[in-house]
C-alpha cells in the first residue's frame, strides 16, 4: 500500500499550487490594503478624542489598533475572499490562462479544486481566530474604547433578579462592576414552591482572586431557615459563600458577546437558558454566526470564480463591481437577519444561516452558468 496517497498534499499538482498561491497572496494583499485605509480613516476620525482623553501612544497602537486589525479583518473576511477571487481570476482570464487550462482538458469542476482548498484553509484559520483568539483581544479593545474613545461603558446595574440554581432566586438592589460589589442582596431557596431559606445581606462582594468560581463574601448577613412551623435565624458580620452567579451575569454591555470565546458562549447560553433569562438571543446569534460565517468562504469563492472565469471585453471592472455588490449585500443581510432575531423573534440559528442558504442558491446558479 502506498501511504503517500493518504497525504492530501500529494494530490495537489503544479496547477493547484499556482492557483493557491495566487488566491492566498491576493487575499492577504486585499486585507493589507483595505485595513490600512480603514486605519487611516479611523485614526483621522477619532484623533481628537484620543488627544482630548490623553490616550497614550502605546495604548493606541498595542491595545486598540493591534486588536482593531484582526477583528475587522476576520469580520469582513468574506468580502476579502470575494475581492481576491474576482481580482486574480479575472486577471487569469484576461491573460487567456483560464482558456488554456480548459482547452488542455481540465474541467471547470477540476479547476475549482485549488479554489476550494484555499477557501477551506481561510475558513479554518478564520474560525479558529474568531472562536478562540480574537475575543481576548476584543476585551482589551473595548476597554480602550470605554476609557479613551466612547466613555459609555456600562458598569452598574439596578434591581437585578435571576435564578442562580433550580428553586434558588437571587436579588441585588444595586451592583457596581468596577468594585465587583452589590448592595441590598437577598437569596431565597424554594422546595416544592415553599420558601425554606431566606438570606439577606447589606453588601455582597465577589472574590476575584479565589481559586474557585462563584465565590462571594456577604457582609451584615441574616439567614432565616424555615422548617414547618419552626424558624432558625443566623446572623453575622461576614460569611463566605458559593453562589452560582458571576459579574458577567449582572452587567450587560454593548458588544459583550464579542468578548466570549466559543466555549464561553456555549456555557453562558446554557446557563442563562436554564435560568429562564430572555437576554440570550444576541449571544445565540453570535454563536451561530461564527460557525456560519466560516462557510461563507466556500460560497463566495464559487460565486467569484464562476463570475470572473470568462474572458470578456472591458476587463474585470463590471464583474468586480458585481462581486463587491454581492459581498456587501451578504454582509448587509447578515446584519438585518441578526437584527430580526434580536428584535422580532426570528430563531437565532435561522438568522445566522439565512445569508448562507440564500447565497448557496446564487452560487449554484453561477456555477451552472460557468464555462465547461
Amino acid at each position: 500500500m502506498d501511504y503517500r496517497k493518504l497525504n492530501p498534499l500529494s494530490h495537489i499538482k503544479r496547477l493547484d499550487w499556482y492557483i493557491i498561491k495566487k488566491f492566498i497572496g491576493t487575499y492577504i494583499y486585499a486585507i493589507a490594503l483595505i485595513i490600512s485605509i480603514s486605519i487611516v480613516f479611523d485614526f483621522n476620525e477619532h484623533m481628537s478624542k484620543f488627544v482630548t482623553n490623553h490616550a497614550p501612544w502605546r495604548a493606541i497602537v498595542f491595545d486598540y489598533y493591534a486588536n482593531f486589525v484582526p477583528y475587522f479583518a476576520n469580520l469582513f473576511s468574506p468580502l476579502f475572499v470575494f475581492i481576491a477571487v474576482i481580482f486574480f481570476t479575472s486577471k487569469l482570464a484576461g491573460n487567456s490562462e483560464i482558456i488554456a487550462m480548459l482547452a488542455s482538458g481540465t474541467s471547470f469542476k477540476r479547476l475549482m479544486r485549488p479554489y476550494m482548498f484555499s477557501a477551506a484553509l481561510i475558513a479554518v484559520v478564520n474560525f479558529y481566530l474568531g472562536a478562540y483568539i480574537i475575543p481576548h483581544g476584543n476585551v482589551t479593545r473595548q476597554n480602550f474604547e470605554a476609557l479613551y474613545k466612547n466613555k459609555k461603558k456600562i458598569t452598574t446595574a439596578q434591581n437585578v433578579q435571576l435564578q442562580v440554581a433550580p428553586g434558588v432566586i437571587a436579588y441585588i438592589q444595586s451592583y457596581d462592576n468596577n468594585s465587583k460589589r452589590g448592595y441590598g442582596f437577598s437569596l431565597d431557596k424554594f422546595e416544592k414552591k415553599k420558601l425554606v431559606s431566606h438570606m439577606t445581606a447589606s453588601v455582597i462582594q465577589y472574590d476575584t482572586i479565589a481559586d474557585e468560581r462563584y465565590h462571594w463574601t456577604a457582609q451584615n448577613y441574616k439567614i432565616r431557615s424555615l422548617k414547618g412551623l419552626r424558624e432558625h435565624i443566623e446572623t453575622g458580620s461576614s460569611i463566605d459563600t458559593l453562589i452560582t452567579m458571576e459579574p458577567t451575569d449582572l452587567v450587560f454591555s454593548k458588544g459583550q458577546q464579542e468578548t466570549f470565546t466559543l466555549p464561553d458562549l456555549r456555557r453562558y447560553i446554557s446557563k442563562q437558558t436554564e435560568r429562564g433569562s430572555q437576554n440570550v438571543v444576541q449571544y445565540e446569534v453570535e454563536y451561530h454566526k461564527r460557525i456560519a460565517t466560516s462557510f461563507a468562504s466556500f460560497i463566495l469563492t464559487i460565486i467569484g470564480a464562476s463570475l470572473s472565469s470568462r474572458k470578456r471585453k472591458g476587463g474585470m471592472g463590471l464583474y468586480l463591481g458585481i462581486g463587491l455588490a454581492l459581498s456587501f449585500t451578504y454582509i448587509l443581510l447578515q446584519t438585518v437577519s441578526a437584527t430580526f432575531a434580536i428584535n422580532a423573534g426570528t430563531p437565532p440559528v435561522l438568522a445566522a444561516w439565512i445569508p448562507n442558504i440564500l447565497y448557496a442558491f446564487i452560487a449554484y446558479f453561477c456555477y451552472r452558468q460557468a464555462p465547461n
